[in-house]
């Protein structure tokens, strides 16, 4: 069965930093483009930013220059480097593949406040 684990949310200052990190398993990833969605309270789940296997990368325009993704193909692992965070970033941060599968993890939520 496919899982995706989310983890290294928390509550930051803006300003800060933090890296998330999603271990998928169920089946082989390592083919499949990996991304990092959002939804913040209120409004529609967003992609973040999505990899391929050879390492190319796309970011939303939001988060461009703030934020790095990357992953770890032997581990299905991949990471979302969050850097200069604003309130605006507050969100339940999900992975999933790109397009996404059925199946959604729990999340890990984000904080950015004073």
């Amino acid at each position: 069965q496919v899982q995706f684990v989310e983890s290294g949310g928390g509550l930051v200052q803006p300003g800060g930093s933090l890296r998330l990190s999603c271990a998928a398993s169920g089946t082989d990833f390592s083919s499949y483009i990996l991304a990092w969605y959002r939804q913040a309270p209120g409004r529609q789940r967003e992609l973040v930013a999505r990899i391929t296997r050879f390492g190319s990368v796309i970011y939303a325009d939001s988060v461009k220059g703030r934020f790095i993704i990357s992953r770890d193909n032997s581990m299905s692992t991949v990471f979302l480097q969050m850097n200069s965070l604003t309130p605006e970033d507050t969100a339940v941060y999900y992975c999933n593949t790109f397009p996404a599968m059925a199946y959604w993890g729990k999340g890990t939520l984000v904080i950015v406040s004073s």
